[in-house]
């Protein structure tokens, strides 16, 4: 039995589907964020190793706490609203720093969810994109005070990259590898 052409090309556009949800990211990371999300696992590792061996013990309760739950499913889980989130410097310069909260909010503008920290000195604001069903990959600009954010990829001095993990009902932290400026790492921790 042979498939009408119409058919055969439903069936072709139905298996794409899953290449066309990637395709975005692919068309906006930068080489230089590329490398640094290649690079992750082993980032990771030497900046948690590092803190840990240098970090105050409050500090290391805190850093502990923010990446000891395990990763849990994205599915049935509402990012939008507002949220309390603070960043934790890991490794390099930094050694560790666990920094108080500050307010970040989270959109859905009909394409995705998009990230904003409106408080502190140092501020994101980037989208997500699905990884798999238990990571997110955040591409953003980092900008300094009230300083407008720079598009994404405009150069390394503000873009950012990272991924996204969901750690419990009400609270989930993006990494970011390889920041441009203090820490090996840095994790930004989000709670309701």
């Amino acid at each position: 039995m042979r498939f009408p052409r119409f058919l055969l090309a439903a069936l072709l556009a139905l298996t794409a589907l899953p290449a066309l949800a990637t395709g975005e990211i692919e068309s906006l990371i930068t080489p230089a964020d590329r490398a640094r999300l290649a690079n992750y696992d082993a980032t990771r590792a030497e900046a948690l190793k590092e803190a840990r061996a240098k970090g105050s013990a409050a500090d290391i309760a805190v850093l502990d706490a923010a990446v000891g739950p395990a990763a849990k499913s994205f599915a049935d889980f509402d990012m939008t609203g507002e949220w309390r989130c603070r960043t934790i410097k890991v490794g390099g310069f930094a050694e560790l720093i666990a920094y108080g909260w500050f307010k970040c909010r989270v959109t859905d503008d009909g394409s995705g969810w998009t990230l904003q920290k409106l408080t502190g000195s140092q501020r994101t604001k980037g989208r997500f994109f699905t990884d798999s069903d238990t990571r997110l990959t955040y591409l953003g600009s980092g900008a300094v005070n009230d300083d407008p954010f720079p598009a994404y990829g405009t150069g390394p001095d503000s873009d950012q990259a990272g991924y996204a993990f969901r750690t419990g009902a009400s609270s989930w932290r993006i990494e970011l590898p390889a920041p441009r400026y203090e820490s090996r790492l840095d994790i930004l921790e989000f709670r309701r």
